[in-house]
This record gives structure tokens, C-alpha cells and sequence, in this order.
């Protein structure tokens, strides 16, 4: 490609002649591809943002047709953001009812009052209405509240299961404790303490308390356990001893029938035996013992801690 370069201050026409080869039409094609696309691109840009009146029926309904589908794909993002959301908060609400399951099962278990926690209720509020500067809030932003509500959620679940676990081993414990009377009837006709031997008349430790009741009357296991002994005893008669664990064990003796077996889980509450008049006895009646670690107690002290 020949240039030819002429100039005005000469007199005579000068020619100057640059040849262009190849290379250098290479080199010039990338800067002129750049310049056409940025033209192009402006061009584009103008006409959609300052689109005349003008423009032809053909140009407005292809603006249109962008618009409508920009906007239904912010439509299909916003609807896809809430329905996200909308599954959160069900979560959230099915976390919630059984939150409130387990704060009336503990509040029950704890021996709280109902009116003191009443969780199917909402919580008294009130106070004076105190108008906070709007933020403006994001989908995100509402996202991200309910990521960090549905945590604290779960943290409050786990820490109110391991509270009823607490409450459900305390109360168990309290259930393997001698806790109710073995008859429910009769009097007692010899507490625990120093007496007079009934045989001998002298002087006698007595271990354990008489219940002076008629024959055939139900003994109950004043609290669960594992049946220890169930057998004639040459002292006790007919004698049932049940092993509640952490060294604790009542006795029930003189009874006319044995209604357990050595082995035998039983629950508080549980027929065990008969009233009678067997081994060491003067009459129908129940001696009524309670040991820990091999040491005779007062079984009053447990009915009556059991009581309050």
C-alpha cells in the first residue's frame, strides 16, 4: 500500500511514499476491531437509554421484551428467595412446638405451678412505642436472621433435652428411695429405737418399725429395686430384701406369703407379700427395715422427707 503526503508551504508538489505491508495491517486490525466494538456497544447503549419517540414500533417491542425478561427473572429470584425462607420459618415453627412440649413436660417434672410457665401462650409484653430509623431489609439480610434464629433454636433445644435428662435421673433416684409406707393401713405398734424385748423383756435394739395390721394384708416395695432375698429367715419368718442400689435395702418381714423371687425388678408401689405371724413374732404384723451400707435406719426419716 502506497501513502502519498503533499504540502501546502511548498511550491512544488513533493511526493512521499510509505509502503504498508502485511505486518503492519496485522498489527492495525486488533485497534481497529476495538474501536468498532466500543462504537458499537455506545451505539447500542444510547439507544436504549435515551430511546426517542421516534423509534419504530419494531425497536420499542424488542426494549420491551428485555425489560419483561429482566424483570420476571427478578420475579423467579425473588419468589425462589421466599420460598426458602418460607420452609425456614416452618422449620423454625415445628423447633418451636416442640420446645414448648418439652417446657411443659419439664415444668411438670420440677413441680413448677402451671400458671408460672404456660408455653402455649405468648409471653406478657408491652412498654412505650419507640420509632427506630428504617435500615431497609434485604432478602439476604432477612436470610442471614433466620440462619442465626434457627441456631440459637437449636442451642435452646439441646440445652433444655439435657436439662430433662437431669431432671428425669434426679427423679428417678428419688423413685428408688424408700419413699411410701409398705401398708397403706394399721398403726404402728413399735417405732425404731431402744425397747424392751417382747420375748425376753430386757433391753433390745429394735431395727426397723411394726405395723400392726391383719393377716393377708398387702405389703407393698416402699421403692423400686431388685429382689435381694425372698425366703424363710429364722428370725424374720417369711422375709422379702430389696436392693435399690447405692448401698440402700429395706427389709419386709413376718409375712404369711412371698409374692417375688430373688432377681425380680420391682417397681415402688409393687404387691410383694403377704402379713403374717412368722419367725421371731408375737402376732400378725409387719416389721418394716431400712439399711444403708449395712447400718440400720430410721424409716420414718424417708417417709416423711418423701412426704414434704
Amino acid at each position: 500500500m502506497n501513502i502519498i503526503i503533499v504540502s501546502n508551504r511548498l511550491a512544488k508538489t513533493r511526493t512521499r511514499s510509505i509502503t504498508l505491508g502485511g505486518r503492519h495491517l496485522l498489527l492495525l486490525m486488533p485497534l481497529l476491531f476495538a474501536i468498532l466494538l466500543v462504537a458499537a456497544f455506545t451505539l447500542q447503549y444510547l439507544m436504549i437509554r435515551f430511546a426517542p419517540e421516534s423509534l419504530g414500533d419494531d425497536m420499542r417491542a424488542m426494549l420491551a421484551e428485555v425489560r419483561s425478561a429482566e424483570q420476571q427473572k427478578q420475579e423467579a429470584y425473588l419468589h425462589s428467595s421466599l420460598d426458602a425462607m418460607a420452609k425456614r420459618v416452618g422449620q423454625m415453627q415445628a423447633q418451636l412446638q416442640r420446645l414448648d412440649a418439652l417446657g411443659t413436660r419439664l415444668a411438670k417434672i420440677s413441680g413448677m405451678k402451671p400458671d408460672e410457665f404456660q408455653f402455649s401462650q405468648p409471653l406478657a409484653q408491652g412498654g412505650p412505642l419507640v420509632v427506630l430509623p428504617s435500615q431497609g431489609m434485604t432478602v439476604n439480610n432477612l436470610d442471614q436472621q433466620l440462619s442465626r434464629l434457627t441456631q440459637v433454636v437449636n442451642d435452646r433445644s439441646d440445652k433444655l433435652l439435657a436439662l430433662e435428662t437431669l431432671l428425669q435421673q434426679n427423679q428417678l433416684s428419688s423413685k428408688l428411695l424408700p419413699s411410701i409406707p409398705p401398708v397403706n393401713e394399721g398403726m404402728s405398734s413399735s417405732n425404731f429405737g431402744w425397747r424392751l424385748d417382747p420375748f425376753t423383756g430386757a433391753g433390745a435394739m429394735h431395727e426397723g418399725v411394726d405395723y400392726m395390721v391383719g393377716e393377708g394384708t398387702p405389703i407393698h416395695a416402699s421403692a423400686g429395686g431388685v429382689v435381694a432375698y425372698a425366703d424363710l429367715h429364722p428370725q424374720y419368718g417369711n422375709m422379702v430384701e430389696i436392693d435399690h442400689g447405692k448401698g440402700i435395702i429395706t427389709r419386709y418381714a413376718h409375712a404369711s406369703k412371698l409374692l417375688v423371687q430373688v432377681g425380680q425388678v420391682v417397681r415402688r408401689g409393687d404387691k410383694i407379700a403377704e402379713v403374717g405371724s412368722t419367725g421371731r413374732s408375737t402376732g400378725n404384723h409387719l416389721h418394716f427395715e431400712v439399711r444403708y451400707q449395712g447400718v440400720a435406719q430410721n424409716p420414718v426419716r424417708f417417709l416423711k422427707k418423701s412426704a414434704s
